[in-house]
């Protein structure tokens, strides 16, 4: 194992302990703590994300490797894990080959080589026997062949599954973002967290706080924007609060928005009282989609970004690649908000139909949680 090995129990028995795989820059890890739940170990490949993870989550044990080549028991025995003792298993595989944007609104299909991750989770519950798995990705994972053996596979090993595909506005996220939601439990089906019947949380009230970057303090907000005199003018000439590159005179249309009728969001405006568009990868670059602030001349920073997707303004992204790759690892976070609303959902379930287990059972839940 790299950097973990062996090591104590750190946890209490009567604390809800999770494993995060995939972590990402850590929101779904987030998500899972602002719900109750311990997160005791992690797995990322990419160096930037798991540095940004590092530095908001220092007490977790991240494995940073490829998760194929991670041994499953090697893994829970060092996090001091026996079998049927963790509580949850959640994470969110690689989604790029799932993307709507990749497959065409599903109109094609990909033979991405990352496509074949979501089957990890499968080898990691059967060695684990977790109590509930969670996994969150795009909805075009729901046309993959391969994902719907992975359900059966789960079921298999004794689990009730379900999955949903919800917009996480509804969920307490000020942006429009559909995803889909799995969860699975051993004691019969886990209860997805309900859709907020109070409004939709607004880009105003999420970002319009926020000073005019330059000198704030916050590295993530100053960065600098570098565009050429075009680019600039066009950026001064769409329209404030929701306006569009379809309102641009003739002289700065580009030859390419002449020739496709695609795309429309792109140099577009966020809207003041609405949710933001999904925030993405491609959240800083103007090209990439609805990414211009309301009413000043720019694209969103790197902070109003991550508070878009529902970080807290304390939340750390490194910067060592710079604003672009940085720029990645906030647009491919899981929104912490939404994954704490059905967290909280899943620590409810597991208290209740397990403590009627080991109820039924004649042992206690104390003894049954000792590694």
């Amino acid at each position: 194992m790299n950097g973990l090995g062996n090591r104590k129990k750190r946890y209490r028995s009567e604390d809800l302990v999770a494993v995060d795989l995939f972590a990402g820059g850590g929101g779904l890890t987030l998500g899972l703590k602002l719900a109750g739940f311990r997160v005791l170990g992690a797995v990322e490949i990419d160096d930037l994300a798991a540095e940004t993870y590092r530095m908001n989550h220092p007490e977790v044990d991240i494995e940073q490797q490829d998760i194929r080549l991670l041994d499953a028991e090697e893994f829970r025995r060092t996090l001091g894990l026996r079998k049927g003792r963790l509580d949850l298993l959640a994470g969110c595989p690689p989604c790029q080959g799932f993307s709507a944007l990749t497959t065409k609104n599903g109109a094609k299909t990909i033979d991405d080589p990352r496509n074949s991750l979501v089957r990890e989770f499968v080898r990691f519950t059967d060695e684990f026997k977790p109590k509930v798995i969670m996994l969150e990705n795009v909805p075009g994972l729901a046309n993959d062949p391969g994902f719907h053996d992975v359900l059966r596979e789960l079921e298999s090993l004794g689990y009730t599954v379900e999955f949903r595909i919800l917009n996480s506005a509804k969920f307490g996220v000020p942006q429009r973002r559909r995803r889909l939601i799995l969860l699975a439990g051993l004691y019969g089906p886990v209860p997805f967290a309900e859709a907020a019947e109070t409004p939709e949380i607004t880009v105003r009230e999420t970002i319009g706080m926020l000073p005019e970057p330059g000198d704030s303090g916050d590295p993530l907000h100053d960065l600098p924007e570098k565009r050429s005199e075009r680019v600039r003018r066009i950026i001064q000439t769409i329209p404030l609060d929701g306006g569009s590159r379809a309102e641009l005179p003739e002289d700065l249309t580009l030859d390419c928005h002449r020739r496709g009728n695609g795309f429309k969001d792109v140099y577009g405006r966020m809207a003041w009282d609405a949710v933001a568009p999904t925030i993405t990868g491609g959240c800083v670059n103007p090209s990439k989609g609805r990414f211009l602030h309301p009413s000043q001349h720019r694209t969103i920073t790197l902070r109003e970004a991550a508070l878009l997707q529902g970080f807290p303004r304390d939340y750390r992204f490194s910067l060592r690649k710079g604003k672009y790759a940085a720029a990645v690892v906030i647009g491919n976070a899981l929104p912490p908000e939404f994954i704490r609303r059905h967290a909280v959902k899943v620590k409810h379930y597991i208290r209740r139909r397990y403590l009627r287990k080991t109820t039924e059972s004649g042992k206690t839940p104390q003894n049954l949680h000792m590694t």
